[in-house]
């Protein structure tokens, strides 16, 4: 119980960072990020990324890059069991106001269709644990992409920390995507 009190100070702690940032520095930090991202990518395959809204790393930008680049993309598609449908045109607001495909949802298992997954956070630790929104959809949605996939966060650089509180619920991710690079997260990474 003392996990879920300490992680809801987290996120409030963080979310109000996220909101005192200028928009000029978060389109400098997006487009940083995206540089990074496209650069760690091999031959075009496909990818699983969120949609961004305000005040989280920006994944518009790269949606369209990648689109360009020949990636097939799957987008999340929020509701309360994951789906996923592919990125082909324009995205409406979906649940929370959070961009989404109009096209069909293709199901959970298309995830499973995914060469590297990238996902949102607030926070990342060097061991990989990641503070998402609470609401445990993508420890959910991570269940079904093929073994040995990839998972990246995008984040802030302040928002990489040494530690964060760990559940037995909470998928570790591989990597972390900030401002100032890709860094490996986990057992295997070096510091």
């Amino acid at each position: 119980m003392e996990f879920t009190h300490e992680k809801g100070a987290l996120r409030e702690t963080i979310t109000a960072r996220r909101r005192a940032l200028e928009e000029p520095d978060w389109q400098k930090n997006d487009e940083t990020r995206c540089e990074t991202l496209l650069g760690q990518l091999g031959t075009p395959g496909v990818i699983a990324l969120y949609a961004s809204r305000k005040q989280e790393p920006g994944t518009l930008i790269a949606i369209r890059r990648l689109l360009e680049l020949g990636w097939q993309v799957l987008l999340p598609k929020l509701s309360k069991e994951p789906d996923w449908a592919w990125a082909t045109g324009e995205l409406r607001p979906g649940w929370a106001g959070i961009p989404e495909p109009t096209d069909q949802g293709l199901g959970i298992g298309s995830l499973a269709l995914a060469d590297v997954i990238v996902v949102p956070c607030l926070a990342v630790s060097r061991d990989g644990t990641r503070l998402g929104m609470g609401g445990g959809w993508y420890d959910r949605a991570l269940h079904h992409r093929r073994p040995g996939t990839p998972v990246w966060a995008l984040a802030n650089s302040d928002e990489v920390l040494p530690r964060l509180p760990h559940e037995p619920h909470d998928l570790p991710v591989d990597a972390v995507i900030t401002e100032d690079g890709f860094t490996r997260l986990g057992a295997g990474s070096v510091s």
